[in-house]
């Protein structure tokens, strides 16, 4: 019995690969999708990629480090925040949010304030890079938003951080 199933389905399935829409005709999906019917051949443009997944794809990383309890730019920081200004200088339509963040260690009050001057560490050095102020604001999430749950020094070390968020439409 399910031989004979899978037998009628593959027949379907066969039958319904050979059909064909009328000649010469396109027709286009929602997902980017174009079908040329008169050649035969469907052609996949994928969907163009958000201003964030530029952003990370051109500068490789969309977060800097800190050491503990401090909000100094770190010397491994320099270049990617170099890498950060030349790409905001050359999208200047779109805004960025830094967002400041914190480990689980000390109170909400006092990470909220060290996550604001992480950002603000970040954005004054885009600034001395040339990038417009008017193109960046900051955020502070303190500890309320880990990247990596756990209460040790690795997973600390990662959550002591800076991260740019790019906007999705022009600065205004």
């Amino acid at each position: 019995m399910n031989r004979r199933l899978l037998s009628v389905l593959a027949a379907v399935a066969l039958v319904a690969a050979c059909e064909s829409a009328t000649e010469g005709t396109a027709t286009t999906t929602g997902t980017g999708a174009t079908s040329d019917a008169g050649s035969g051949v469907a052609t996949v443009s994928t969907p163009s990629a958000t201003p964030q997944q530029e952003f990370e794809q051109a500068v490789g990383q969309d977060r800097v480090f800190f050491d503990f309890d401090k909000y100094a730019v770190r010397v491994d920081a320099k270049p990617v925040l170099t890498r950060w200004a030349d790409w905001m200088k050359r999208h200047p339509q779109y805004p960025i949010v830094l967002e400041g963040h914190a480990d689980e260690r000390g109170t909400r009050e006092y990470n909220l304030a060290l996550g604001e001057k992480r950002a603000n560490a970040v954005k004054e050095f885009l600034a001395t890079q040339g990038v417009s102020s008017g193109q960046v604001t900051t955020l502070s999430y303190g500890k309320e938003r880990p990247a990596v749950p756990g209460s040790n020094e690795s997973s600390w070390s990662q959550n002591r951080r800076s991260v740019a968020v790019v906007g999705g439409g022009p600065t205004s």
